[in-house]
């Protein structure tokens, strides 16, 4: 087949929404998963043991388990759970499903990143704010935090752009991302590499200026 027929700005118009549709999947995985990295963070730091506990399973867990499995747990098993508590029947929206399940897994790998920061924060730092009269939560909320999300703001973009890549996994259960998208152009033209390559382009493009515009927005930050 000529591969002009495939290169069409047609074509590269339906992947670039999909590809906005990936963009927008990890962006709000990003975020939510960041909130719940914060939470599980503190958990594992609280001295409350109980807390403690439930941090350090929810972390294993997920981090124990693929993604994928996470994707179709919250996909098909799920809705069965749901049905043997209430015995009502739950239908799932698949964008819904896909970002829930990968905030999940995003706030395992956050609250990791979140906790090995606050921890090799200087100690001094501690004493000084008791010294200032500062109650625990006041020197994390002032002091431990501010230093922390910056140190934060290189790996928080690798985060986010595993994301990306990993919103490739929706695609099966239905959610047209990127890389479904250049599967389902592969099939309609029985040429599936040129799709493949213009999927590539568009992974790099989003993966290259987010991180140009995080390495200057970390150079601003450190000035």
């Amino acid at each position: 087949m000529n591969i002009q027929v495939i290169l069409t700005a047609e074509n590269f118009a339906i992947l670039f929404k999909a590809a906005l549709i990936s963009l927008s999947i990890a962006l709000v995985s990003a975020l939510l998963g960041a909130l719940i990295g914060i939470v599980i963070a503190f958990f594992k730091l609280s001295q409350n043991r109980f807390l403690k506990i439930i941090g350090n399973i929810y972390v294993e867990l997920i981090r124990g388990t693929p993604m994928l499995l996470q994707i179709l747990f919250f996909f098909l098993g799920f809705p069965v759970l749901y049905q043997m508590i209430t015995g009502s029947y739950l239908r799932v929206n698949i964008y819904i499903c896909g970002i829930v399940a990968m905030s999940v897994n995003s706030g395992a790998y956050c609250a990791e990143l979140i906790r090995s920061q606050i921890i090799n924060i200087d100690k001094g730092q501690f004493e000084a704010g008791k010294t200032l009269g500062l109650s625990r939560k006041q020197i994390m909320r002032y002091i431990i935090l501010p230093q922390a999300m910056r140190r934060l703001i290189a790996p928080f973009v690798s985060e986010f752009i595993m994301l990306i890549k990993d919103s490739s996994l929706l695609g099966t259960i239905g959610v047209v991302e990127l890389l479904q998208q250049a599967r389902l152009l592969g099939t309609t033209y029985y040429n599936y590499l040129i799709p493949l390559l213009m999927a590539s382009a568009y992974y790099l493009l989003m993966t290259i200026c987010i991180s140009y515009i995080a390495n200057k927005l970390e150079r601003k930050l450190t000035i």
